[in-house]
């Protein structure tokens, strides 16, 4: 995680009250944001290896029925594409159990419980992208704020003093205003580069969950109909 540089320090002590405020209000945001982004990476890079090893497993040819049994014990494993599969034959057998082969109900209520799973799986993702999008929005008007209050306070102080105004006298003072804007940058630009990446990342995961769903009640559906066999085929 990016730190700042200790000059910056300088800058901050010399600032007025209210740019000091703004400064430690970013530099919040800044160490929220890079948790998050981290966090969110992490939970991303396990989200696309679940999925991988989900569908290779699915698609070997392994016995449907072993599968739902094998995830029933092992609920760590319940995430993402499994979670939609377990839902949905979880739902499967136990309408099957209850109204016997009528396809019509069987398939409705699958479908539903496998879009309620899906939903679930959607909120996981997206979570904490919108207080990203928001800091992205955001931090650099709050920066901004930092910087026109203290080149105000400079020159505030410039027009009190009984002394020539020179650009030695007032640059200093702007400089230090200006390093809210530099802030407030500096937690746009992670963020909004990060909220784009994950949530291309999210569209590609649910584009896959979404494909699943309709394969899988396909296979569903045949089984219905052929009376067998857990099997995909």
């Amino acid at each position: 995680m990016p730190t700042l540089d200790p000059a910056l320090w300088s800058y901050f002590y010399s600032a007025s009250g209210i740019v000091k405020f703004v400064m430690l209000i970013l530099l919040l945001a800044s160490i929220v944001s890079w948790s998050m982004i981290l966090q969110r990476g992490f939970l991303l890079r396990r989200t696309r290896k679940l999925l991988a090893a989900f569908e290779k497993r699915f698609w070997s040819g392994i016995d449907l029925s072993k599968l739902y049994a094998d995830l029933n014990r092992r609920e760590d494993e319940q995430e993402g594409l499994a979670c939609i599969f377990y839902a949905g034959f979880r739902e499967f057998v136990r309408l099957h159990q209850q109204v016997g082969n009528v396809p019509v109900i069987i398939m409705e209520g699958v479908q539903r419980a496998m879009r309620i799973a899906y939903s679930q799986q959607h909120q996981q993702l997206e979570k904490h992208l919108d207080f990203l999008a928001t800091l992205g929005s955001t931090s650099p008007y709050i920066g901004l704020f930092g910087t026109v209050w203290g080149i105000m306070t400079s020159f505030q102080a410039l027009s009190a003093s009984q002394q020539t105004a020179t650009i030695a006298m007032v640059a200093p003072g702007i400089s230090e205003a200006l390093v809210a804007t530099a802030m407030g940058l500096f937690v746009a630009i992670p963020a909004v580069i990060f909220y784009n990446r994950y949530s291309n990342q999210n569209q590609h995961l649910l584009h896959s969950y979404h494909r699943f769903q309709e394969e899988f009640s396909n296979i569903l559906y045949r089984q219905i109909h052929g009376g067998t066999a857990s099997h995909v085929s």
